[in-house]
């Protein structure tokens, strides 16, 4: 993927990585051209419509299954010619047949250092772990919970850390860099799985 990338993100909330995303990719590398939620009231929304980006909102008690709400939202981004989908604080679990259809262009954010922690409270699980060392993880999503071959990853020391609401105060800031800084490099095509890893994600030098 390289040259002016579109972009449309998921998100289910007060969309602060939205916004870390339409402050930090520049038009010349990539466009946020569409964000969808299945949140009617999500602040993700009010985000967009300032930024004059496309919104539109999929309610989970508006389709009969997940299936097919996911579906429609393939749809709707396919419409806004989508080429890399960008999971933002997106609280649904997507279907597999919507991750087939954007197989290796679908990107998320995890508050932690995966494979550490996957899933659900990442922070909480890392805390009654007693673990000293916090991060963020930008990963491709595949069919797995948080099991996606990794991109980015940055690590921060808490070592007294004690409560949630204090640590992701310190992982917010990484989330709002790695996420913007994942779409530049697949946008400059600089993102590519090892031949002989498969798993693993090489960045390619400038």
């Amino acid at each position: 993927m390289a040259g002016m990338l579109r972009v449309g993100v998921l998100a289910s909330g007060g969309g602060t990585n939205l916004q870390a995303l339409l402050e930090g990719v520049h038009e010349r590398e990539a466009r946020i051209v569409a964000v969808a939620t299945d949140q009617p009231d999500a602040l993700a929304l009010e985000r967009a419509r300032i930024a004059a980006v496309p919104a539109a909102t999929f309610p989970r008690g508006a389709y009969p299954d997940r299936v097919a709400r996911d579906v429609a939202i393939g749809d709707w981004l396919e419409a806004q010619g989508v080429e890399l989908v960008v999971l933002a604080g997106y609280m649904a679990i997507l279907d597999g047949s919507f991750i087939a259809r954007f197989r290796d262009r679908i990107i998320n954010v995890h508050p932690s250092l995966l494979p550490a922690f996957p899933g659900l409270d990442a922070i909480g699980q890392a805390l009654d772990y007693g673990v000293k060392v916090f991060g963020v993880t930008v990963h491709f999503v595949d069919e797995g919970v948080d099991t996606g071959a990794i991109i980015l990853q940055r690590a921060v020391e808490l070592p007294d850390a004690t409560g949630p609401g204090a640590v992701l105060v310190s992982l917010r800031p990484l989330e709002h860099a790695l996420l913007p800084e994942a779409v530049r490099l697949i946008a400059a095509g600089r993102v590519h799985r090892d031949p002989a890893h498969p798993r693993r994600v090489v960045v390619d030098a400038l």
